[in-house]
């Protein structure tokens, strides 16, 4: 991983270890890591590897590729995040032909194109 995503992947922990509330320590401990591992991968001092990814996203009660998803916050929706993980979270249990329904009706309420 570059540098870059390392710092992107650790912010993006952060951000949703927050959301949750938990410290440090309690990511730690319900991913059955150190504290100080959390740490140092969310200031990036750690290449992590796919599997303590996995453990960290079990922890935060997330899917691993919501880790990614630190491209799709912008300032602008920085404020939003909270909300919009917990409707894109929502979302990702229906099934297909739900969620196209769900998006066209934001559409239609919001004068979006198909």
């Amino acid at each position: 991983m570059s540098e870059q995503i390392l710092k992107l992947l650790g912010s993006r922990i952060r951000e949703l270890r927050k959301n949750l509330g938990l410290s440090q320590e309690q990511l730690a401990e319900r991913a059955g890591f150190h504290y100080t591992y959390i740490g140092s991968v969310e200031r990036a001092e750690k290449n992590i590897s796919t599997l303590n990814l996995s453990k960290i996203a079990t922890a935060l009660e997330v899917g691993v590729y919501d880790l990614f998803l630190y491209d799709k916050i912008t300032h602008k929706t920085a404020n939003k995040g909270s909300d919009l993980n917990d409707i894109f979270n929502l979302l990702s249990e229906l099934e297909i032909n739900d969620v196209r329904k769900i998006r066209n009706i934001i559409y239609e309420m919001y004068g979006k194109k198909k």
